[in-house]
């Protein structure tokens, strides 16, 4: 079984700020670095929205990072989210596995 393993990243902090493009760049290091590879979605910005529990909407534009895995360690992530939820002064970051298929094949040439 394989793991598909998505951070789903602001664009910009609390006060609306964009944040700078190292940010990103160093999570994307760290990932690749760990995984082997990773998988930035930055073309188009995906549009978030939540209702807060004083029923406020908020709305984020987000980048999709992720990166595939053999063995989920769910310690790990949990400590790396919280570590990049810190580092990005949010409350809270959305990760999110599952479980895949892969449907691709090695080609071997002579």
């Amino acid at each position: 079984m394989s793991f598909l393993v998505q951070l789903l990243l602001p664009l910009y902090d609390n006060q609306g700020r964009p944040f700078d493009a190292a940010s990103r760049s160093r999570i994307r290091q760290e990932l690749a670095e760990k995984f082997g590879g990773v998988t930035a979605y930055t073309r188009a910005p995906a549009e978030g929205t939540w209702e807060d529990p004083s029923g406020r909407t908020h709305r984020d534009d987000i980048v999709i990072v992720e990166v595939m895995t053999e063995v989920l360690d769910s310690g790990w992530w949990k400590a790396y989210v919280g570590e990049l939820a810190n580092r990005l002064g949010q409350e809270e970051l959305v990760a999110r596995a599952m479980t895949f298929e892969s449907l691709s094949t090695k080609v071997v040439s002579d």
